[in-house]
């Protein structure tokens, strides 16, 4: 055999080797997509309610803000310059204050027009100033354990709180801006990714709670409750009762959100959000008797009453009320 038979023998061989290798990982290829669309189940969505009410809470214990739209961002609900949770009445130490240790701080509403604050309060006459003071001293702050920031909104605003809730002490009104450093919800409750950041809620951006539960619980009490007492952001009508404790993963509009704990109630329950009465009882002792945990989960909610689920947002958007509500499962 010469050397131009060689070579054409050679290449001929090479060829059905290609041949065969770019057979081969075309079977690899279509069998990983076959395999990759089976074990990735498609997701499946239920309509399981609808969104009745949109509450943003501007003052941590404030009044509630009920709007029809408003931007779900990865810290929460915001509405024109009002984001959820992101003004804080705190000591002249820093250390937060809230409807726990004064009750009346639920009467007082904090709403924003033309680029100024409005403080309203019973017996209060408005107080009006600017959502911008970068000339204010940023002052260092507590939230149940946690060191964060917060600019102050001067001195009118201290004066207007000091006289409104009556102590000898003096309070002081601050503000979270974005470039500060944020809470890590980890660090308060573990069952938080290590990525989400709150600023003064209690651990979670996001609150949702049904009208069916709460007319559940009323219809135990001598008293009817609101839905504003539990201070939830987006309330579901349209389900039953606690439907909204077995949502994993839901879908409003444009936005999903990814549940990662119930509320653990605590005496802040018990204040009446339409006379700022704390009473320590009602709803707390009811709720204790038929909504604790269980067993298993004793270490998460320890004698907590549980009342509402806390949501991460994995995709933000717009919620308006009337959106559908669907619950994504796999």
């Amino acid at each position: 055999m010469d050397l131009k038979e060689l070579t054409v023998n050679a290449l001929g061989q090479n060829k059905r080797a290609a041949l065969l290798l770019v057979g081969g990982a075309g079977v690899a290829v279509l069998g990983f997509g076959l395999g990759y669309k089976y074990l990735r189940k498609p997701e499946k969505v239920v309509r399981v309610g609808v969104v009745s009410q949109l509450l943003i809470y501007p003052l941590k214990s404030g009044r509630a803000v009920s709007v029809a739209l408003a931007e779900c961002q990865e810290m929460g609900l915001k509405f024109g310059e009002l984001q959820d949770r992101h003004w804080l009445v705190v000591t002249e130490d820093g250390h937060m204050v809230t409807g726990r240790q004064e009750p009346r701080l639920v009467l007082v509403s904090l709403t924003c027009e033309g680029g100024h604050l409005c403080l309203n309060g019973p017996n209060m006459e408005e107080l009006r100033f600017s959502i911008k003071q970068p000339d204010n001293p940023v002052i260092n702050c507590r939230v149940f354990g946690d060191d964060i920031q917060g600019r102050d909104c001067g001195d009118k605003a201290s004066c207007w709180l000091t006289h409104y809730l009556g102590a000898e002490k003096t309070f002081r009104l601050v503000h979270f801006e974005p470039q500060m450093k944020a809470r890590r919800s980890v660090e308060i409750e573990p069952l938080f990714p290590q990525y989400e950041k709150v600023a003064y809620p209690d651990v979670g951006p996001v609150m949702l709670l049904s009208e069916s539960s709460v007319k559940d619980l009323s219809s135990k009490l001598e008293n009817d409750v609101t839905v504003e007492r539990f201070r939830t952001n987006i309330v579901i009508s349209d389900c039953e009762a606690f439907e909204e404790d077995s949502w994993e993963e839901i879908q409003i509009g444009s936005v999903r959100l990814q549940r990662v704990m119930s509320c653990g109630r605590c005496v802040f329950t018990t204040v009446d959000p339409e006379t700022g009465i704390i009473t320590r009882k009602e709803p707390l002792e009811t709720l204790k008797s038929y909504r604790l945990c269980k067993p298993s989960e004793k270490h998460i909610y320890k004698s907590s009453p549980l009342f509402g689920q806390l949501h991460t947002v994995k995709k933000t958007g717009i919620l308006q009320v009337g959106d559908v509500v669907y619950k994504i499962s796999r």
